[in-house]
């Protein structure tokens, strides 16, 4: 008879869910899966509920397989020695293995003035106080957005969709990630919806106050709501249990998502640094790591050895309100290239993918092992970028302990 294997899932998200969900293929593993939220927070429709058109939530029971526990608490602590994590509201849940999937949300601003008077929408919960005050706000009142990667081009577009009058502040350039002719593109269709974007080195916030915005270029744009959406920061729970971490707080792995300090311990989704690469911090990204989460603990279970990471990508897609998007085409390696497809059907595979992702997870919960999107090539171009780090490494100076 074989022997029962306790698996803890730290993180409901995208990665935590695939990755709980394809465990339960095997009858002899027990899955855990802690959360501090009771519903699954939809991450890439948080644009949508400060805009009211979404709540950016799914309930566990549409996306997460029967067979997983779900307790609904936050992590504060994980003794790696006892193979157990402490729990906020008291008492402790013990594992064989750990998948480490805590996601990311807002990253702390240094601005002057940003943590007291500017708004993140980073997590679920920050996206909900935001609401409540742009309700209050009166219909004219001056919004303006700081970040011009997708979460500020999709927030600035939603709210000028609803009526608002809206100045999207790039610091540098309207979405950087987008090739040039998609970066047009959205320019022109943010003009239309009646965004002023403000791009250029000179648009570097340098303070933000109760009522105004101040730029590097002298300039100081009166602001009633002012929504920070500048970097991305990870929790601090590997920091705090003593693990290896990249610089942000990424847990350290290796290719196959293990980590560097502990083989009982795998982590997937945005927490997750393999080799000291980080792929981009995107469900695109989650998912797939959170199925190779899984399979990397199955591999060991059954005495196999791993899978190593194998990221393939294809696009990023940006609504630009509820009748326009764009769906930037990249190549496996995430690089933006030329063609892309934009205006209203740009908008219907910004929803398709939007919907696609419960789907996915959903298939999952109904079918564990059914997903195999995590097994398409991504191209030698990681490999290479390995092979320079590693190399990079072996011709640093050895740093020598003084006498």
């Amino acid at each position: 008879m074989n022997e029962n294997t306790d698996v803890v899932v730290v993180g409901g998200g995208y990665a935590g869910v695939m990755a709980a969900n394809r465990l339960t293929q095997r009858g002899d593993v027990t899955v855990t899966l802690v959360n501090p939220r009771p519903d699954f927070v939809h991450r890439i429709r948080l644009h949508q509920l400060v805009g009211g058109t979404d709540t950016a939530v799914v309930g566990y029971r549409e996306v997460l397989a029967e067979g997983v526990r779900l307790v609904v608490d936050s992590v504060t602590r994980i003794d790696s020695a006892g193979r157990a994590v402490e729990l906020a509201g008291g008492g402790t849940v013990g594992y064989d293995y750990l998948v480490y999937a805590v996601g990311s949300g807002s990253a702390d601003p240094s601005v002057p003035g940003a943590a007291e008077f500017a708004y993140p929408i980073g997590t679920f919960e920050e996206a909900g106080r935001l609401r409540p005050v742009l309700d209050a706000a009166s219909a004219t009142a001056a919004v303006t957005v700081v970040g011009a990667g997708p979460t500020g081009i999709e927030t600035a577009a939603e709210l000028s969709g609803a009526g608002r009058a809206v100045t999207l502040v790039c610091g540098g350039e309207l979405g950087p990630y987008l090739h040039p002719r998609g970066r047009r593109s959205v320019a022109r269709r943010l003009a239309r919806l009646g965004v002023t974007v403000l791009d250029g080195p000179g648009t570097k916030v340098t303070a933000v106050t109760r009522d105004a915005v101040r730029l590097a270029d002298g300039r100081t744009l009166s602001s009633e709501v002012t929504i920070w959406t500048v970097g991305f920061g990870v929790p601090d729970l590997a920091v705090r249990s003593g693990l290896s971490t990249d610089a942000l707080g990424r847990l350290l792995t290796d290719e196959t998502l293990t980590s560097v300090d502990d083989v009982r311990i795998i982590a997937a989704g945005d927490s997750a640094a393999p080799s000291g690469l980080p792929l981009r911090m995107s469900c695109q990204a989650a998912m797939p790591m959170g199925a190779r989460a899984a399979d990397t603990v199955l591999a060991r279970i059954a005495g196999e050895r791993p899978e190593t990471l194998n990221q393939s990508f294809a696009a990023q897609c940006i609504s630009l309100g509820r009748a326009d998007g764009i769906f930037q085409f990249a190549n496996r390696a995430d690089v933006a290239v030329w063609f892309n497809i934009d205006g209203r059907l740009g908008a219907k595979l910004k929803e398709t993918v939007c919907t696609g992702v419960v789907k996915h997870l959903a298939d999952e919960a109904g079918k564990p092992g059914a997903y195999r999107l995590h097994r398409l090539s991504g191209g030698a171009t990681r490999q290479r970028l390995l092979q320079a780090a590693q190399a990079g490494q072996a011709e640093a100076p050895v740093a020598v302990a003084a006498p």
